[in-house]
C-alpha cells in the first residue's frame, strides 16, 4: 500500500491571467493530520478543492490515495470525505434521517449510529436539523463526511463562527479521527486549533508553498525564546530596537511593536532604556512565548487573527 495520502508535484492553476498557483509540491502521508495555512487569496481553498476533485489543475500531478481525480473519480469518492465551511442540510430533516440519506450514497458506509456517535450527537438523533446549535450542525456536517468511512478527510474552515466550548467538542472528533488512522486535511485560521490538532503544517502564499514542518518546528525556526509586546508614545525607532542585544526581529502590528527576542533578560531593559531615550511614554508592556501566529506574521506579514476576522 502507499505510504502516501497525497502527492502532489508541480501543481499550476490558471484563472485567465491568475495564477493562484504556482508549482506546488505536497506529501502527505496516511494518518496524519494536516493543516493547510494561508493568508486569504493565497491559494489553499484551491489547492483543497483540486485535492477533493473539484477542481481541475492546469497543470501538474496530483495522486490521492494511490489514484487520480481524472480517471478514478469514482472509487475515490467511495473513500474520501470532505466537510466544508458552510454546508447546507435541509432543516426539516432529523439528524438520524440526514446521516442516512448520505449513507445511502456508500457501497460500505458505517452504521448510522456510530457516525452520529463518533461527532457525539446521539441525544439529538431525533432532532430536527432546523432545531441545531451552530456547533451541532458543524458536528453533523462531519458525521455527514465520515459516514462513508473515508480514509482522508478534508475539513475546510469546521470551527469558523463556533464558540470556544464548540470549537472544542470538534477539536475532540478530530482526535478521534487520527486516533483510528483517518488522515486528516484541514484549514484554519485558529493558530490554536492548527498547533493542537496538526502534526504537520503547510503555509501557502503567492499560490506557493513557503514553509512546511511540524508547529513546534516552525515556532523554533523563529529563532527566539520570547516576544516583547511594547506601545509606546513616542516609541523608538524599528532600526534603534533592531540594534538592541538579543533582539532577533521588529515587527508592528496593531499599533504595537512585536519584538522577538532570544534572552528576555538582557533585551528587555535594553529596551526601556530605548524608550526612555526618545522620552516615550510606555502604555502597554508585556511577554509571552512565541506561538504560530508569531511564525504566520513573520513569513507573510499579517497574522492567523487578521485573516480569522476577515474570513468571519
Amino acid at each position: 500500500m502507499d505510504l502516501l495520502a497525497i502527492d502532489v508535484k508541480g501543481l499550476f492553476k490558471r484563472f485567465g491571467d491568475l495564477v493562484a498557483l504556482d508549482g506546488i509540491d505536497l506529501s502527505i502521508r496516511r494518518g496524519e493530520c494536516v493543516g493547510l495555512l494561508g493568508p486569504n487569496g493565497a491559494g489553499k481553498t484551491t489547492t483543497l478543492e483540486i485535492l477533493e476533485g473539484l477542481q481541475v489543475p492546469t497543470a501538474g500531478e496530483v495522486r490521492v490515495l494511490g489514484r487520480a481525480w481524472a480517471t478514478d473519480a469514482d472509487a475515490l469518492r467511495q473513500r474520501v470525505g470532505l466537510a466544508l465551511q458552510e454546508t447546507r442540510l435541509v432543516d426539516l430533516l432529523t439528524v438520524r434521517e440526514t446521516v442516512e440519506l448520505f449513507a445511502s450514497f456508500y457501497a460500505r458506509p458505517l452504521p448510522v449510529d456510530e457516525a452520529i456517535a463518533r461527532v457525539h450527537l446521539e441525544e439529538k438523533a431525533r432532532a430536527r436539523v432546523g432545531t441545531l446549535s451552530g456547533g451541532q450542525r458543524q458536528r453533523l456536517a462531519v458525521a455527514v463526511a465520515l459516514v462513508g468511512d473515508p480514509e482522508l478527510l478534508f475539513l475546510d474552515e469546521p470551527t469558523t463562527g463556533l464558540d470556544p466550548q464548540s470549537r472544542r467538542a470538534l477539536w475532540d472528533v478530530v482526535a478521534g479521527l487520527k486516533a483510528r488512522g483517518c488522515t486528516v486535511v484541514l484549514t484554519t485560521h485558529y493558530m490554536e486549533e492548527a498547533e493542537v490538532l496538526c502534526d504537520r503544517l503547510i503555509i501557502i502564499d503567492r499560490g506557493r508553498v513557503i514553509a512546511r514542518g511540524t508547529p513546534q518546528e516552525m515556532i523554533a525556526s523563529l529563532g527566539a525564546g520570547q516576544v516583547i509586546e511594547l506601545e509606546a508614545e513616542p516609541a523608538p525607532s524599528d532600526a534603534r530596537l533592531s540594534e538592541v542585544p538579543s533582539v532577533v526581529a521588529v515587527q508592528r502590528q496593531d499599533g504595537r511593536l512585536l519584538l522577538r527576542v532570544g534572552e528576555l533578560h538582557r533585551a528587555l531593559p535594553a529596551v526601556l532604556r530605548e524608550v526612555e531615550g526618545v522620552g516615550g511614554t510606555l502604555r502597554h508592556l508585556s511577554t509571552r512565548r512565541p506561538t504560530l501566529d508569531d511564525v504566520f506574521l513573520g513569513l507573510t506579514g499579517r497574522s492567523l487573527r487578521d485573516e480569522k476576522e476577515k474570513a468571519a
